[in-house]
């Protein structure tokens, strides 16, 4: 069986994470490189090759540059470029949240576009996780904001948070 370069990388769950960024995000380069391994982690995601600013229990903060690469053809940054910047926010703010025998899985994401976006942008997502009983379904809201702080778009993530089952672990 494949496994992922976050098992590669002996990371089972958000206790993981949370040590990682810990480690990493004093050191000079280190959220850069917690931004590169999260988007190595989540190949997709790392396409739009989002910086990640902070990071803390229940609150994330991305950037993305605007580059060609995540434009379209308005000569502004594309829908799903916004949509991806705002559930990889989403997902750190929520995993940071959760105690390390849970896990999260999306199951939802809407955006409204309120304005087009150019420039380097930033996503803050701020959540409290409610308590692990059973499957619980749980909404986070996301704003992506430019330059000059406007808002140029805000998600809605609905995230599925289960405790993890028993059973081999990527350490095993």
């Amino acid at each position: 069986m494949k496994r992922s370069l976050a098992q590669r990388m002996g990371m089972s769950g958000p206790g993981d994470l949370q040590r990682l960024w810990a480690a990493l995000s004093r050191l000079p380069g280190g959220r850069r490189a917690m931004s590169r391994l999260v988007g190595r982690a989540a190949p997709y995601t790392g396409t739009i090759r989002a910086e990640i600013l902070e990071l803390r229990a229940g609150y994330a903060r991305l950037a993305m540059a605007d580059r060609r690469a995540v434009r379209n053809h308005l000569d502004c940054v594309h829908a799903i470029a916004l949509m991806n910047l705002a559930e990889e926010t989403s997902g750190l703010a929520t995993m940071m949240a959760l105690p390390p025998e849970a896990r999260g899985i999306i199951a939802g994401l809407g955006i409204d576009y309120l304005k087009k976006a150019r420039g380097r942008l930033e996503a803050e997502c701020s959540t409290e996780v409610p308590a692990l009983d059973g499957r619980t379904e749980h909404r986070v809201e996301v704003a992506i904001r430019d330059a000059a702080g406007d808002v140029v778009a805000r998600a809605t993530a609905r995230w599925v948070i289960e405790a993890r089952r028993p059973g081999p672990t990527a350490r095993s």
